[in-house]
């Protein structure tokens, strides 16, 4: 099943395929900006019954070098039958559409981005027929954005720089810095970003992180993904009210409560069921009686 971080690490360059010239040049690599890029089919499966679709694929057209094809790979580890894939990707494009052909590997974790960026030779010790060398895009290369003014510069590339830093133990600098940057932004503008990120994060402690901070920095966004963030940090502060005054009587009405049932109090995110046992500790004689039942 393709994940949530998988489809937001090459999805973004569809949302914004002016990204990919700034990720070249953090990859060190001159690549003209383009003037204009069109989606292409990521079908590449021929007349045999085989299967093969690549992430994403632009035609990016530029204003001196011509037009080229940027194949762009979501890989989230190491999978060895990548090295026949790929190859057969550029060949396969570069056939179809006379076309230089590039491919733009983007990771989260060091070792797979490792990995990924070895070049793929094909052909015998004495002589290479074919040789691949992909660009790979990951927390070991992609820049640590928290200054705020930084990514306001750039917000496709700060959103990326976020997603592949998902797993930095500074990860909530990172995005309290996007987040930071996107309250004087537009909705249009602001709105692909912050889902775009959430699904980046997938189900990350980070991606918590981030749906407090839409909740409260970006309270007045609209979209589906923010509001169902917010919803879901209404929901989760009831709960802990509701906790909390549970604790509350139980302890006004002498009635003692074992760690364990403390930490089931504290552990659940559901208001309704919450209140249910805050109704019951106002008249129970027992814990058993709040309790009962669960």
């Amino acid at each position: 099943m393709v994940s949530s971080p998988h489809e937001a690490m090459h999805r973004i360059f569809q949302e914004y395929p002016g990204l990919f010239s700034r990720v070249s040049e953090v990859l060190g690599v001159d690549i003209p900006p383009p003037t204009s890029a069109t989606a292409l089919p990521t079908d590449l499966t021929e007349a045999r019954p085989v299967e093969r679709r690549v992430d994403t694929l632009l035609r990016i057209e530029t204003e001196h070098d011509g037009p080229f094809v940027l194949a762009i790979e979501a890989q989230g580890k190491k999978d060895p039958r990548k090295t026949a894939s790929w190859p057969y990707y550029v060949s396969y494009l570069h056939n179809r559409y006379g076309l230089p052909v590039l491919l733009l590997v983007v990771c989260q974790d060091r070792a797979t981005a490792e990995w990924a960026a070895r070049p793929i030779a094909i052909g015998i010790r004495q002589w290479q027929t074919l040789a691949l060398n992909p660009l790979v895009a990951g927390p070991h290369n992609m820049p640590v954005i928290t200054d705020v003014a930084e990514a306001r510069k750039d917000l496709a590339l700060a959103t990326l720089a976020a997603i592949t830093h998902a797993d930095n133990p500074g990860v909530g600098a990172i995005l309290k810095t996007l987040s930071a940057a996107l309250r004087d932004t537009p909705e249009a503008i602001a709105d692909p970003i912050v889902e775009l990120t959430a699904q980046g994060l997938g189900n990350r402690p980070a991606a918590q992180q981030w749906r407090n901070l839409v909740a409260v920095d970006l309270s007045f966004y609209k979209s589906f993904m923010s509001e169902e963030i917010r919803d879901e940090g209404r929901a989760q502060g009831r709960a802990q009210g509701r906790a909390e005054s549970l604790r509350l009587v139980l302890e006004a009405r002498g009635i003692t409560i074992t760690d364990e049932l403390r930490e089931k109090i504290d552990n659940c995110n559901d208001p309704q069921l919450l209140h249910v046992w805050l109704n019951r500790a106002a008249t129970a004689a027992s814990v058993e009686e709040v309790f009962a039942g669960e």
